[in-house]
């Protein structure tokens, strides 16, 4: 008699739903969408070549180094100073008012030096309203992991149009970053390792130098130096809840079926 072999039961296979769908569908376009240089040239009348030629001679190493104190600065102000110290939120407009208050009053007295001086000001403001998007979304603050992925909206919001699209993707700069991350949390995120940070301001950095640049455009005036700022404000912004919006659903369904999905997405043209 022989025996009969009957398949193997399979599980259900889990699916997002179709409003985690919408949700991630919204973040795809924000993550994957129009980098900042190409909208910053577009609010200033120009190209992004143009925006490049306008930055003057030697200005990159003075923002190459600024960034990095901003950055470092940021993190010591928004990120580990103790938990009742520590803002759960943030209200928008107060955050608006500081940032294009502290960069005009600095830019108009002082040109790009006032600038620069000012960025660690907004840097720590921008950041603080990460931490609490993330908070929003379900992060723990006094997490050191979490407070590593704040800073890492700095670099995912330093897409760069002329980047190779397969290395420049949401999940590609994730991956690249992952072991400084990882190096960096293990020691501690107060002694956060150079690399990760130089890492980290080596993306912003670009963002950072069109961002001036677009201020110095000859037809930009106050209004639209209010309106570059705002730009650049609402990206990050962006860039932080849709960041933080995958982080959510990777909690409930699962990395590689948020990624799967994801990817999925991502090939669709934008609407």
């Amino acid at each position: 008699m022989t025996e009969t072999s009957h398949p193997a039961p399979t599980l259900p296979e889990l699916a997002l739903s179709d409003a985690a769908l919408a949700e991630l569908d919204a973040a795809v376009v924000v993550l994957e969408g129009t980098s900042l240089p190409v909208r910053l040239a577009a609010l200033v009348g120009g190209t992004v070549e143009a925006l490049k030629r306008r930055l003057p001679s030697g200005a990159q190493g003075m923002i190459d180094g600024a960034v990095r104190r901003a950055l470092l600065a940021a993190l010591r102000t928004a990120l580990l100073s103790g938990p009742e110290r520590r803002p759960a939120r943030l209200p928008g407009e107060w955050l608006h008012r500081g940032l294009l208050a502290a960069s005009g009053a600095a830019g108009g007295a002082l040109g790009l030096p006032g600038t620069l001086m000012e960025l660690p000001v907004s840097t720590t403001l921008l950041l603080r309203q990460v931490a609490a998007i993330a908070a929003e979304q379900g992060e723990d603050l006094s997490d050191p992991q979490v407070q590593a992925e704040c800073l890492k909206v700095f670099a995912l919001g330093g897409r760069n149009p002329q980047d190779d699209e397969a290395e420049s993707g949401y999940f590609a700069l994730r991956l690249a970053l992952a072991e400084a991350v990882q190096s960096a949390v293990g020691r501690g995120v107060a002694q956060f390792l150079p690399g990760f940070l130089g890492a980290i301001a080596a993306r912003f950095g670009v963002p950072v130098a069109f961002k001036l640049s677009a201020q110095a455009a000859p037809v930009v005036g106050a209004a639209g130096g209010v309106a570059v700022n705002l730009a650049f404000l609402e990206h990050f912004r962006g860039i932080a809840r849709a960041h933080f919006t995958v982080r959510r659903l990777e909690r409930r369904y699962g990395s590689a079926l948020v990624r799967a999905a994801y990817e999925r997405l991502r090939e669709q043209p934008f609407g």
